[in-house]
């Protein structure tokens, strides 16, 4: 849990994100506030997001913590821009639930017959699969088979 005096919590989270009056998406990638404990949110495999060992089950609140969800190294956080508390992540943040596959915009560096993976998560962001968001398979120990990531 956080350290005494600091408002880190569901509460504390919240209230720093709607104060924001931000619109689209929050500049995570520019936040780099001190780490201030872990609190007890688990995302679980199948995309379940809990709090206090509780599902959430206001898919807008799922996508207000998923929109402040920050990855270093191999832990995943929630920050704001004056707190980071950590959580656990038992497989992957997301999951994908829709494919598009489609042609590449005119001009974009292209190899014949290329097409471009588009993934919807089950947030409802969009991830076209590249550089930035590679696809990856690792092995699936209880079908004997290839889990995509």
């Amino acid at each position: 849990m956080a350290k005494e005096g600091q408002t880190a919590g569901l509460d504390g989270m919240m209230g720093a994100l709607k104060g924001a009056g931000r619109k689209g998406p929050p500049p995570v990638h520019l936040w780099n506030p001190p780490y201030c404990g872990e609190i007890d949110m688990r995302i679980a495999a199948d995309g379940t997001w809990f709090y206090q060992k509780t599902p959430i089950g206001r898919a807008a609140l799922v996508k207000l913590f998923a929109s402040v969800l920050k990855r270093e190294g191999d832990r995943y956080f929630l920050v704001t821009p004056v707190e980071k508390c950590g959580i656990t992540v038992d497989e992957a943040p997301f999951l994908a639930v829709e494919l598009s596959v489609e042609a590449p915009d005119v001009g974009a560096e292209q190899t014949s017959g290329s097409r471009l993976l588009r993934f919807r998560t089950n947030v409802d962001d969009w991830v076209t699969v590249g550089r930035d968001h590679p696809l990856r398979f690792e092995p699936e120990t209880a079908t004997g088979g290839l889990k995509p990531f």
